[in-house]
């Protein structure tokens, strides 16, 4: 694979650069807002890299309660989720989420205050009962939800455990004791078996898995009792997939395996801090290797991470995503899926995860790390941590109030933000060659990829200007004039709103995500 033109041109410029997403609102207002900066974007059609596979988000854990609240209520947040609608103003109704991620409980909601899970909210029922039976009306508000995405017209589903079920771990609990892996010696394939069991249960209900992720963020600990959880070694990890894919063999399954949810990127491509949990390219993909699984027949050809802790500072972001891609080039075939983020920690001073922002802040900083996932890394999978949290944290797409029945909920900017690009970008849309011609001292501040539908008939780009001054784009394909048909907005006054274009040249407002649909294409 070749590396992105943008990221080779601009990223060495921006050392220092913190105020990407961080521009305080007293800047923002002593900005002129007459000065604008002139900027041409020209995309290289025959400049490819990897086709899109999916943008989602996970149901945990509110979705277990949500999933239960007064019908209007809910179906209005799934609305918000995965519909592609739009009202009779032309603004999308949802950001129509293309993969759904369906949390399988170990059962520490049925232990209660004896879960050793502080937090209700936390815990998860499991479909199975210690007498080894099945009960299919747990997890009805989740199974309710992966029931809406269904009839939204979501095309993927992933299931994804974060512990084995209570019956089947070494202490009891869905969480671990001193950092050691979590399920019993010898029950690796009755694991596989239930992984396939549940599968099967959801598709009694009528959903599709089409993925199951057997493992959760290996590397840590899980020891504290904050949710479910248990480390593995490679080996394990290895020894977990050999089971599942021989069982959902046996159960005449089609569903793929993803591993292996990284806790963070690097341990994809090095060993780092955690001996026999990283490295994990190598250790999964690699023939010859002692824990090799690329030749399954169930085990998808990709491989997943997390970015967590490895956003900032820009420089060491796109250095950190630059090692993985080479890491990934190095398999034939392999993707990257990057499965898991939301805003955790200070972030190098940048942003910090702490305290709901439902402004445009987050989204522009969230906007930030899916263009550096997509464009350095080759991602061709981004999903969200929480669709809807009740937690005062940067961490859900909607909020809600922390009550089990009922309640009142709202839209972050974060929604709209991942909506730029999950409504418009949809599976098997692939990404192009993009050259910025300008004013560099932009840098990192102005951000543009480019995705071209699988006919080749329509091209969308995504413009991020997280400045503080306006930028007005001049869009070009090969060398060539285009004219933008539609474009849409997130900002701190609008939410994927529909604005005007004027012919080949676009406004991007300071502060702003600026979607842009151009077809048909020259030729």
């Amino acid at each position: 694979m070749k590396m992105n033109e943008l990221s080779r041109t601009f990223w060495p410029m921006v050392l220092g650069l913190v105020v990407c997403s961080c521009q305080s609102e007293s800047k923002q207002s002593q900005s002129d807002p007459q000065v604008t900066q002139q900027l041409k974007i020209e995309v290289q059609q025959e400049e490819t890299y990897q086709t899109i596979a999916h943008f989602g988000a996970s149901d945990a854990w509110s979705c277990q309660f949500v999933g239960l609240w007064p019908d209007h209520k809910k179906t209005a947040m799934a609305e918000l989720l995965f519909s592609r609608e739009k009202d009779g103003q032309g603004s999308p109704k949802g950001i129509g989420l293309s993969l759904w991620r369906f949390n399988i409980g170990a059962g520490s909601a049925e232990q209660g205050e004896e879960s050793g899970i502080r937090d209700e909210w936390r815990r998860a029922e499991s479909f199975l009962s210690a007498d080894g039976s099945y009960d299919w009306s747990r997890q009805a508000g989740q199974v309710w939800f992966a029931q809406a995405a269904q009839e939204f017209g979501v095309p993927k589903l992933l299931v994804f455990p974060n512990s084995p079920p209570v019956h089947m771990t070494k202490n009891g609990k869905a969480y671990a004791t001193e950092g050691k892996p979590n399920l019993q010696e010898g029950r690796f394939d009755e694991f596989g078996d239930y992984l396939a069991n549940v599968i099967g249960g959801l598709e009694q209900k009528g959903l599709t898995v089409d993925y199951v992720s057997p493992v959760n963020e290996p590397q840590w600990d899980w020891s504290d009792g904050g949710q479910e959880g248990t480390p593995f070694f490679n080996a394990d990890i290895a020894g977990i997939v050999r089971n599942l894919d021989a069982s959902l063999t046996a159960a005449g399954l089609s569903t793929k395996i993803d591993v292996a949810e990284a806790g963070k990127i690097n341990y994809l491509y090095e060993k780092a801090d955690k001996p026999d949990r990283g490295s994990q390219v190598e250790a999964f993909f690699r023939k010859g290797s002692r824990s090799f699984i690329g030749e399954l027949p169930h085990v998808g050809h990709a491989i997943s991470g997390h970015s967590y802790f490895t956003t900032s500072p820009f420089t060491s972001a796109v250095q950190q995503r630059e090692n993985l891609q080479k890491a990934i080039a190095g398999v034939e075939g392999l993707e990257f899926w990057m499965s898991e983020y939301c805003i955790l920690g200070d972030n190098g001073g940048e942003i910090n995860g702490s305290g709901k922002d439902l402004g445009i802040d987050p989204a522009l900083y969230m906007a930030r790390v899916i263009h550096n996932d997509l464009t350095v890394a080759n991602a061709s999978a981004w999903h969200w941590w929480l669709a809807i949290s009740p937690y005062d944290y940067k961490d859900g797409l909607i909020y809600i109030d922390y009550h089990k029945q009922d309640g009142g909920f709202e839209a972050s900017k974060m929604l709209w933000a991942l909506g730029n690009y999950s409504h418009f970008v949809r599976p098997g849309y692939q990404r192009k060659g993009v050259v910025i011609e300008g004013n560099d001292s932009l840098s990192a501040n102005f951000l543009a990829a480019a995705f071209s539908s699988p006919k080749g008939n329509e091209l969308v780009y995504v413009l991020i200007n997280s400045g503080i001054e306006a930028v007005e784009a001049e869009l070009s394909v090969d060398g060539g004039a285009v004219t933008a048909q539609q474009a849409y907005i997130t900002s701190k006054e609008l939410d994927l709103a529909p604005v005007a274009v004027d012919d080949e040249t676009v406004a991007v407002p300071a502060r702003s995500i600026v979607t842009v649909i151009v077809k048909p294409l020259p030729k």
